[in-house]
């Protein structure tokens, strides 16, 4: 449930903000933690003795400690104020993991910021110090439940440095996003993907195959083992060894392979494909309805086809029947 603070303190907020964002006084706010509402607590009752008694000393010591509430109440304030924020791109991660968005944290020159925190929905808060002039990284950690694109949405960012006597906070919201790929099953590569059909020629991209076959442009994600390096010493250009014989094959990994699955299952089952299928070198290409992405290996191969798993949308698999049929 928000709290009141909460919805006070966001209502200025219309959407992402352009970056950076610099934390300025007329955007932080401030309120006493517990304990300082203790400690005003405290300072009362010790007035209310001094007058009971009179007591010259209860009255210079219960001033001096709320002269200490009040400066402590401006440190607090200036230690936010005039940080500058921007964030840096998140890598993807798979649903069920935390994706962890990182925020940059630029501090003045000549005033360093201590104790600074960032927290998003409540799942927990990072803390860091920023030297005067220089910068620091605070990873945003959110839950990435289900796949697509994961935006965090706004944060807080906030201090209560020196004596947690006081709260002083800000929201910001950076367009942002994450890429959160389908959670990966616990099944193997099926036997039939792996066994040739009659007549079909066999292909490999593995190290150590039998025959040599040609050259082509390096891509990232290829074995170093497999690259050129005499051709690349004499004309400083990478790449790559390409093999034929019967060690390996190009795979298909076809939606309409996985009839009996509910969608997300069939995502996931993709999802443990690809990666199988990627760890093993083995070339591979990926069928889904509407789309496709031809037979290839690599790192950069592999991001392609999980991507496309992360945004497939359930209903062009319904219209794509659809068509079909009609």
């Amino acid at each position: 449930m928000t709290s009141l603070s909460e919805r006070l303190s966001t209502r200025k907020l219309k959407g992402p903000e352009s970056e950076p964002v610099r934390l300025t006084a007329r955007r932080i706010y401030i309120l006493p933690t517990r304990h300082g509402v203790l400690f005003a607590l405290v300072l009362l009752v010790m007035l209310f003795g001094a007058i009971n008694y009179n007591n010259s000393l209860g009255y210079a010591l219960t001033f001096l400690l709320a002269a200490l509430g009040m400066v402590t109440m401006l440190h607090t304030q200036h230690n936010l104020a005039g940080t500058v924020l921007h964030s840096q791109t998140c890598a993807p991660v798979f649903a069920g993991q935390n994706a962890n968005f990182p925020i940059c944290l630029d501090a003045p020159a000549g005033t360093a910021r201590y104790a600074i925190a960032i927290d998003s929905r409540g799942f927990g808060a990072r803390f860091t110090d920023v030297a005067a002039g220089r910068s620091a990284h605070l990873p945003l950690s959110v839950p990435a439940t289900v796949r697509g694109r994961l935006r965090p949405g706004r944060f807080k960012v906030y201090s209560e440095f020196p004596l947690g006597l006081f709260h002083a906070w800000s929201w910001v919201e950076f367009d942002m996003s994450c890429l959160v790929y389908p959670r990966p099953d616990d099944s193997t590569l099926p036997q039939t993907l792996l066994s040739p059909d009659p007549g079909e020629a066999l292909r490999s991209t593995s190290a150590g195959c039998e025959d040599f076959h040609g050259l082509r442009s390096y891509r990232p994600g290829d074995s170093p083992r497999q690259i050129a390096w005499k051709h690349a010493a004499r004309s400083d250009a990478l790449l790559t060894k390409q093999f034929v014989g019967g060690a390996g094959r190009s795979l298909w990994l076809d939606w309409e392979q996985l009839d009996g699955l509910m969608a997300e299952a069939r995502l996931s089952r993709l999802t443990r494909w690809v990666l199988d299928c990627h760890r093993a070198g083995y070339r591979y290409g990926l069928r889904l309805p509407g789309r496709i992405v031809e037979a290839d290996s690599g790192e950069m191969h592999k991001r392609q086809c999980l991507e496309m798993l992360a945004l497939f949308e359930i209903g062009s698999s319904r219209r794509s029947r659809t068509t079909a049929a009609a």
